[in-house]
């Protein structure tokens, strides 16, 4: 299948990849375009027929079979020959060869031969640099990475590295690198730790984090590679759409340029969409992905504060089932005909405003959303007098972000917090739509069989798994399941002091921050002395997750340790049997939990993991069948609750899946019905 895009007419150099095939760029054969504003070249979008439909699901059952062109034994080996050579060279020499090199890949493009020499200069300058060799299975990755895959690598294979090969690749061809990474943090650690490497193969990098100002974001997106977080990347595209208004094409754009004198080029911050490599794309891909980026603006007749505490009284007097039913999976409160009758008695006393029906019931459904489904701690904190969101998946917070439609100044009202002037919307889109825009797109993460197949029918990416250099020394404990949380917590005590007589460092993980902050008081009542990594001390990650690893160390942590975090042992732990993880609650998806587990038993290391959890837990009460489960679990044995607990996790993985599915369909419609008036976004 070839889909069009605007610039297939411009032609730089062919991009070829080992074994003789074209690169892929987002499905088409595509030649590189210039890097620069006025063409901020990108995927046209599309909608694929239900012919393609059918064609793209039965290739995803056979795409493990795609893979095999990628020939990766003898790449490899061709790598492996050609590094004797380069070690007997002297750093200026290899500099030489470097610059030889980019020339080369910009008059014939990615071929299977300069692509071999690529990876065997970048190795010996990594190993020269940063003391640090690419093992044979991170050169199989880096070769994935090159063919539009998403390569699944064991946690703590170094994916980190494994990255450089790639984006120095594409970087040193002339092609613009965004490498996309899930949060702040391992955003800036990687760029820090990876820009020696870069800058002896003449690369600058630069980085993109939240609070950046517009030139510090616009001089990091004109280096040849840009880590990036990924909501920061999305939200700087949105502004960019914003700038330009209506006009969006590069014709239009490159006419602006020659007759006006300021063009609006000049207040642009990406170049396009060239090369996109997602760390986390499990993450990043697919759970974020429910939820679409909005930018928006001031909106000048913002509500005022007591019709606000109206509405929260008039919903803390509302009765459930009666007046409304509230659907944990979904999210979603519905209002019954005898809420709606209630709050419109109640209400026509109120003023004009209230006698609106969509208004009415909709602050109310809004209202009952604040106080039953938005908790402190959970799903945001209370800082400085001000409402901060935290992040479902990266247990992190984000400042500069509010919800929509009065919810995050009903919240507001809820917590006694200065109220904010409501947003609407001025650009948005959906994470789906955003990255099948990159005209090369791929991926790294070490948990991506649970979702191969969303990966393909919604990206057109394969999965690889990669082996790992070493194998897996982990051992996975059995699960226990006990009545209720406060058993838990002692059990989760019991367990620490055990592992800490040993000398074992502890990492115990939890899925919030209220969570956190619980099971820390049980901590302190225990005389078990620890550390707390969670949203409000994020300003010391670095420094906790460095001590994680340290003999007798007990590390509480929400799933802000659950991704890319690396714990480094002590010296003498790994005779001590290495790192303990004890996982406190499961999460909406496996995938979350094995990358707790993910933090122990990395690159050969001995670690050891278990779960604690109990019938409390959101996870099952949260269930469509909570009640059923409630009075079933007395007589339930411990096979049965486990095969419960996996049901309950799949339940919301499926849900959310066609939640996703959901979102992806309308954003595309949404545009559809946005071009007829020659808008965007």
């Amino acid at each position: 299948m070839k889909f069009s895009s605007p610039y297939e007419g411009i032609k730089k150099h062919p991009w070829t990849l080992p074994g003789n095939d074209i690169i892929m760029f987002g499905h088409s054969l595509f030649s590189h375009p210039p890097a620069d504003h006025t063409l901020r070249p990108e995927q046209a979008d599309r909608v694929e027929t239900s012919v393609e439909g059918v064609v793209y699901g039965v290739l995803g059952k056979v795409q493990p079979l795609l893979n095999l062109r990628l020939r990766p034994a003898r790449f490899i080996a061709q790598v492996e020959q050609l590094v004797p050579g380069f070690r007997q060279l002297s750093d200026g020499q290899l500099r030489q060869e470097v610059l030889a090199l980019e020339q080369k890949l910009h008059q014939n493009g990615l071929k299977p031969s300069l692509v071999a020499r690529s990876f065997a200069l970048i190795r010996e300058t990594s190993w020269r640099v940063l003391g640090q060799r690419h093992y044979p299975c991170q050169l199989h990755c880096g070769l994935a990475l090159l063919h539009n895959t998403v390569a699944e690598m064991q946690t703590g294979e170094g994916k980190t590295l494994t990255a450089t090969l790639a984006a120095a690749t594409v970087a040193l061809a002339g092609m613009p690198v965004h490498v996309v990474s899930v949060n702040d943090y391992l955003t800036t650690r990687d760029a820090e730790e990876m820009g020696p490497l870069y800058r002896a193969l003449g690369l600058e990098v630069g980085h993109v984090v939240q609070g950046m100002t517009e030139n510090e974001r616009k001089k990091s997106y004109l280096c040849p590679i840009t880590y990036v977080t990924n909501k920061e990347l999305v939200f700087d595209y949105l502004r960019d759409r914003l700038t330009l208004g209506e006009q969006i094409g590069p014709l239009q754009t490159l006419a602006e340029n020659l007759y006006r004198k300021t063009s609006r080029n000049r207040s642009l911050l990406l170049r396009g969409l060239h090369f996109a490599l997602v760390d986390e794309a499990d993450s990043i891909l697919i759970d974020e992905a429910r939820t679409p980026l909005i930018i928006s603006g001031n909106d000048d007749c913002g509500e005022e504060r007591h019709h606000l505490q109206r509405a929260l009284r008039l919903a803390q007097a509302l009765m459930a089932p009666q007046d409304y039913t509230i659907d944990h999976t979904r999210r979603h409160i519905r209002l019954s005909k005898q809420g709606k009758a209630t709050i419109k008695n109640q209400a026509k006393n109120f003023g004009p405003l209230w006698q609106g029906l969509v208004w009415r019931e909709g602050i109310i459904t809004q209202a009952l959303a604040s106080l039953h489904l938005y908790h402190k701690d959970e799903h945001y904190l209370l800082r400085e007098g001000k409402i901060e969101i935290i992040d479902a998946f990266t247990g992190r917070v984000m400042p500069d972000r509010s919800w929509e439609q009065g919810l995050h100044q009903l919240i507001e009202v809820k917590e006694g917090c200065a109220l904010s002037q409501r947003r609407t919307t001025l650009a948005q889109i959906s994470f789906q739509r955003f990255f099948r825009r990159y005209l090369h797109l791929s991926g790294m993460t070490g948990t991506a069989s649970e979702v191969r197949r969303e990966l393909w029918t919604v990206y057109g990416l394969p999965t690889l798994r990669i082996p790992p250099h070493r194998p897996v020394q982990r051992i996975t404990c059995p699960t226990e399941i006990l009545p209720t949380i406060s058993q838990k917590w002692d059990a989760v005590i019991k367990r620490v002091q055990e592992e800490q007589s040993k000398g074992r460092p502890v990492l115990i993980g939890t899925r919030s921050v209220a969570a956190s902050e619980q099971l820390k008081r049980k901590m302190e009542q225990a005389g078990l002395p620890h550390q707390l990594l969670n949203a409000r001390h994020d300003a010391t990650e670095a420094q906790l997750v460095a001590s994680a690893g340290k003999k007798g160390n007990i590390t509480i942590a929400t799933n802000m340790a659950g991704r890319g975090t690396d714990i480094k042992l002590e010296s003498g732990v790994k005779d001590l049997g290495g790192l303990h993880v004890i996982l406190t609650e499961r999460h909406e998806a496996m995938r979350i939990d094995r990358q707790l587990a993910g933090r122990c038993g990395r690159q050969g290391d001995p670690g050891s993991f278990e779960e604690i959890v109990s019938w409390e837990d959101a996870l099952f009460q949260e269930t469509p069948a909570a009640d059923w489960i409630n009075r079933l679990r007395p007589a339930l044995s411990s096979c049965a609750g486990l095969w419960l607990l996996r049901w309950a996790q799949r339940s919301l993985e499926n849900f959310h899946a066609r939640m996703r599915t959901e979102l992806f369909r309308q954003d595309q419609k949404h545009n559809e019905l946005l071009s007829f008036s020659g808008r965007q976004e």
